[in-house]
C-alpha cells in the first residue's frame, strides 16, 4: 500500500485530511487488538473443526458448517487487514501471517487476492480499471450491457434476482482463481501458495469424507462454502454496488474518487464485527493502512471535513444498502427487459 503522504501533493484536499488523520494518532498500529482477534477467530475456527470431528456422522453437522462459514470469513478480514498492511509495518510479516491464514486456513490466495484488490482500491468502481466490476458475470453498467454476450447478458435481464443466489458460488470462484494464480509466473511466492493451497485442501477434503458419509459430506461442502460466498459477497456488496461507474472520461482527485464511489453502513457494534468494520469503506479507501479499529474513530473526521468541501459522504443503513445495490443492478438491466 502507497503511504498516505505520497498519495497526493502536499497541499492538496487529501493531503490537508490525511495531516488531521496523522496528527489524531489514527493511522499507529493497534499491536494488542490484533492479537486478541486474531487469537480469539483462530481460536473459533480450530474449535470448530475439533466439534466437526467429535459431532462425527450426524446431521448436526449442517449447523457446524453455517458457524465455520462465518469464521471462515472472518479469517478472511483478518487476512484482508494484513494485505494492507495494517497489522504489521514490514511486508515480509503481513506475508507470512497472510499465506497461512489465507492460503493454508482458508484456501484463498494471498498473492493473486492481494493484487487483485490492490488494483481495485486504485481504481474503485472504474469499469476499466477495477477488476471488482468487471463484466465477468454480473454488468454493472449499461455500457457494459450493451457489450455484453453469452452468459452476462443473459444474467443481466433479471440480475438484481440473480445476485444472492450467485454468491452462493463465490467461495469456489476464490478458491478456482487462487489456484490458477499459482501457475502463473508473475504470482510472487507461487510456489509456497502452492504447496499451502494443496496442503488446505487435502486437509478440508480429506477431513469431511474420512468423517461424514458420502452424500452428507457433499452437503456439507454445499453449505460451508455457499454460505462462506453468501457471507463474504454481503459484506463487499454494500460498500461500492449502486454507487457511481466510473470511466476514462471522469477526472477526480484521490480524496473524491475514494468518497463518491463508496458507501458507508450504520449498524452499531453488531454490524461492525458482521463486516468486519469494512462498513466504514470510504475512511479505509482514503486510508487503506489505517488499523480497522481506528476507522470508526476517523469518521466524524472525515465526515466533517467533506461537508466542509462539499464533497457527498453517502452513510445508511444495512438493509438500505443492499436496496440501493440492488436497484442500480435492476435499472441497469432495463434495456434488456
Amino acid at each position: 500500500m502507497a503511504d498516505t503522504g505520497t498519495l497526493e501533493t502536499r497541499g492538496s484536499d487529501f493531503a490537508k485530511l490525511a495531516r488531521q488523520i496523522q496528527d489524531a494518532g489514527l493511522l499507529d498500529r493497534r499491536p494488542v487488538y490484533y492479537a486478541v482477534r486474531l487469537t480469539l477467530v483462530l481460536a473459533a475456527y480450530v474449535g470448530l473443526w475439533a466439534l466437526f470431528v467429535w459431532v462425527g456422522d450426524s446431521w448436526w453437522q449442517l449447523l457446524v458448517a453455517v458457524a465455520l462459514a462465518v469464521a471462515s470469513a472472518q479469517i478472511g478480514f483478518v487476512a484482508h487487514d494484513l494485505g494492507h498492511r495494517q497489522v504489521f509495518r514490514t511486508r515480509k510479516a503481513s506475508d507470512i501471517l497472510g499465506l497461512i491464514i489465507g492460503d493454508f486456513g482458508i484456501g484463498l490466495g494471498w498473492g493473486w487476492w492481494n493484487t487483485k484488490h490492490n488494483r481495485h482500491h486504485a481504481n474503485p468502481n472504474h469499469e476499466d480499471e477495477d477488476p471488482d466490476v468487471s463484466p465477468a458475470v454480473i454488468v454493472w453498467s449499461t455500457g457494459q450491457v450493451e457489450r455484453s454476450r453469452g452468459l452476462p447478458r443473459f444474467i443481466a435481464k433479471w440480475q438484481a434476482y440473480w445476485f444472492f443466489p450467485l454468491l452462493t458460488l463465490e467461495a469456489w470462484h476464490l478458491h478456482i482463481a487462487s489456484v490458477k494464480a499459482v501457475f502463473q509466473p508473475t504470482t510472487k511466492h507461487r510456489r509456497a501458495e502452492g504447496a499451502l493451497l494443496l496442503a488446505h485442501f487435502a486437509c478440508y477434503f480429506g477431513l469431511i469424507f474420512a468423517v461424514l458419509p458420502f452424500g452428507m459430506a457433499l452437503l456439507f461442502l454445499v453449505v460451508h462454502q455457499g454460505l462462506f460466498g453468501v457471507y463474504l459477497g454481503s459484506t463487499f456488496a454494500p460498500n461500492h454496488k449502486g454507487m457511481p461507474i466510473l470511466t476514462k472520461e471522469d477526472k477526480l482527485d484521490y480524496l473524491r474518487k475514494q468518497v463518491l464511489t463508496s458507501r458507508n453502513v450504520k449498524g452499531g457494534v453488531f454490524v461492525d464485527v458482521a463486516l468486519g468494520q469494512l462498513n466504514y469503506q470510504i475512511e479505509h479507501h482514503l486510508f487503506p493502512n489505517m488499523p480497522s479499529p481506528n476507522l470508526r474513530k476517523a469518521q466524524p473526521i472525515v465526515r466533517q471535513y467533506c461537508a466542509d468541501l462539499g464533497v457527498s459522504y453517502l452513510e445508511t443503513g444495512l438493509i438500505t444498502s443492499y436496496g440501493q445495490a440492488l436497484g442500480h443492478l435492476h435499472e441497469v438491466g432495463a434495456s434488456l427487459r
